[in-house]
């Protein structure tokens, strides 16, 4: 897509200097802060911000807070993330300067990983004893991934992201995935797992539930995995996933049918025990969504008492203009 000379003449001034060209190329591998990026380049953090501020004005970088700390990425889209890619795909990728640069920043990530291992080590042992009450986490992935639908999706936003695994699972099934979550700590573990399974295609940025990062009908899916029992307004949480979904978008809910194991309350914050299908049927009717399909994993283990894992697709409906455009596309590819 041709770009606007002036935009050209300003992001091409952005990048017309070393420092800058070189932040560029590591913030096209994966995100990083500025604490991150003046270790690699050994420079004072007063110098890569002003780098930074440049690059972020020239529409070259994105800035996602999270925390005390900023983190930035390459633009993902508007003319400024164009050319970055452009100008990075004819700038040779074995040049020492570059080369060295890489080095460091996978040994900044190998670090980082390590301390989001521990971090995952330290509490698998809650998590553990709580999918132990459920069916097999295997299955749950199985008719999750049944559900959802082939895709591809635009834009597939996993809220309450945790581990990153949902953005991991459905890897193949988006263009561009984004995880959303408040824990600094799980948003970590999740960046540095995307990392090393390559899924380049998608980050993690810490942000609230209640009060998305992101405009109105920009999701074309939108997933819901084991969140909602952890909130105090759940109705409210489902009322801004709705916000955010596209028109003809889907959003997936995951979650526990109503139980009794009030230890999951008490031992590991679970504002509520279960939901039943006709309240949240309620919340996504109340949310302008059409429910269009409901599922319940129940345990088949003998009698004993566990956890049932209800599943709720619900799909934004086609606005009157989209709806006329997509009968008259149907009535031409008849008629044709």
């Amino acid at each position: 897509m041709p770009l606007p000379v002036q935009t050209s003449v300003a992001a091409l001034k952005a990048i017309a200097e070393p420092t800058r060209l070189r932040l560029l190329a590591l913030l096209a591998s994966g995100d990083l802060n500025v604490k991150d990026l003046t270790g690699i380049l050994g420079q004072s953090q007063p110098r890569i911000s002003r780098h930074l501020k440049l690059l972020a004005e020239a529409g070259l970088v994105e800035r996602a807070p999270e925390g005390s700390w900023v983190y930035f990425r390459l633009a993902e889209g508007g003319d400024g993330g164009a050319l970055a890619r452009l100008v990075l795909e004819a700038v040779d990728r074995a040049d020492p300067v570059l080369l060295r640069d890489r080095r460091r920043v996978e040994a900044l990530r190998e670090e980082r990983e390590r301390t989001a291992q521990a971090y995952f080590h330290a509490h698998a042992g809650e998590w553990d004893r709580i999918r132990a009450l459920h069916v097999a986490e295997a299955e749950v992935e199985a008719a999750m991934a049944e559900v959802l639908g082939p895709g591809p999706f635009e834009l597939l936003v996993d809220l309450g992201t945790g581990t990153g695994r949902m953005l991991e699972l459905f890897r193949e099934r988006y263009r561009r995935g984004l995880g959303i979550d408040l824990s600094p700590a799980m948003l970590a573990y999740a960046r540095a797992k995307l990392e090393r399974g390559g899924v380049r295609h998608a980050h993690v940025r810490q942000g609230d539930i209640y009060d998305l990062p992101l405009a109105d009908g920009s999701a074309s899916a939108l997933l819901m995995h084991q969140v909602l029992h952890f909130l105090s307004d759940p109705q409210r949480a489902v009322r801004e996933a709705a916000r955010v979904l596209a028109p003809g978008g889907r959003l997936l809910i995951v979650d526990f049918a109503p139980h009794e194991f009030e230890f999951l309350r008490d031992q590991f914050a679970h504002e509520r025990l279960g939901f039943a299908g006709e309240q949240v049927a309620h919340w996504l009717a109340d949310a302008g969504l059409e429910l269009i399909e409901t599922r319940d994993l129940v345990p088949t283990d003998g009698g004993k008492a566990k956890l049932t894992v209800s599943m709720w697709v619900a799909r934004r409906p086609l606005d009157a203009t989209t709806a006329a455009a997509g009968a008259r596309t149907a009535t031409l590819e008849r008629v044709g």
